[in-house]
């Protein structure tokens, strides 16, 4: 049994940053320890937890299951204890030099992040946005460990065991370049189904999507000739060509080089929601930004 009068905190705090880090020079910097301070902390925390805690590996230092299981735990109770004997003052943005880290697809920083923006830079002239490459299967670990804030997903799929707040509806448009020949109106079923299309894959390299479901359940297929990664790339083959592609309305709102019609098939929509971790639930400066970003969509 660990005596916790005999503790030292800071080497809890030492084996946090290892344990994200997991590398003792980059922990040092964190710390602002020199790295032969941070080695002696872990030497000390392996003798405390009778294990090696961290061991070398090929590209940094790997946890060892013991290390594992007090990842979690420790980063809830370190967080409890700063929150507990921080002050409860009210969060002041105008003088705030707070930094956010927030994860979003392109989409998502089209429609949530950025109409944010403009009201974030006015009223929070000193604090900094890192918008992070949202990677869907690390968004539940990310949040936990710290590394994000916030995440914008779609509400179906989205991780469980996080806090989550609904943004909007969005439906789906069909679009293609302005003065599209072939879009000056709603095209029928058997004209949409013949139209070179774009699909977004954010996979990689697929062909179908929700509306090629939607057309399989009436015997029908569309020509989807282009599978892309990202929105921003389908916008631009779209206003360069004769290709058209079903978008979220959201995204095309503001268009002059599109045109935009209702299609002739209904797909469902979504919702996309906003996502964060019990650990910035109560705290007033992320309640602050989650407030904003909700009304500036």
């Amino acid at each position: 049994m660990i005596n916790l009068q005999q503790l030292d905190l800071n080497l809890l705090v030492t084996l946090d940053v290892l344990l994200v880090e997991q590398n003792v020079t980059r922990a040092a910097r964190r710390l602002n320890l020199s790295q032969p301070s941070v080695s002696v902390h872990l030497a000390k925390l392996r003798e405390t937890f009778g294990d090696p805690l961290l061991l070398p590996g090929p590209r940094g230092m790997i946890p060892t299951p013991r290390a594992e299981e007090l990842r979690t735990p420790l980063r809830l109770a370190l967080d409890a204890l700063s929150h507990a004997i921080s002050p409860a003052a009210p969060f002041d943005p105008s003088t705030s030099s707070h930094t956010w880290r927030v994860a979003a697809s392109d989409y998502g920083e089209s429609t949530a992040l950025l109409p944010a923006l403009p009201g974030l830079r006015l009223m929070s002239p000193g604090s900094r946005l890192a918008v992070l490459a949202s990677v869907p299967s690390l968004i539940a670990r990310q949040a936990e460990q710290g590394e994000i804030d916030l995440a914008f997903h779609t509400r179906e799929g989205s991780p469980p065991g996080l806090h989550r707040r609904v943004l909007f509806a969005e439906r789906y448009v069909l679009v293609g370049r302005a003065g599209h020949p072939r879009l000056t109106g709603t095209p029928t079923l058997a004209q949409f189904c013949a139209l070179d299309q774009v699909i977004v894959s954010p996979d990689g390299g697929g062909f179908q999507g929700i509306t090629d479901i939607t057309l399989a359940k009436a015997g029908l297929a569309r020509r989807v000739v282009l599978s892309v990664p990202h929105f921003l790339l389908v916008m631009s083959a779209l206003a360069a060509t004769d290709l058209v592609a079903m978008l979220p309305s959201r995204l095309v709102r503001n268009s002059p080089a599109l045109r935009v019609v209702e299609p002739p098939v209904e797909v469902e929509g979504f919702e996309l929601v906003m996502l964060w971790h019990e650990r910035t639930h109560r705290d007033p400066a992320h309640q602050w930004l989650r407030a904003h970003i909700a009304a500036s969509v």
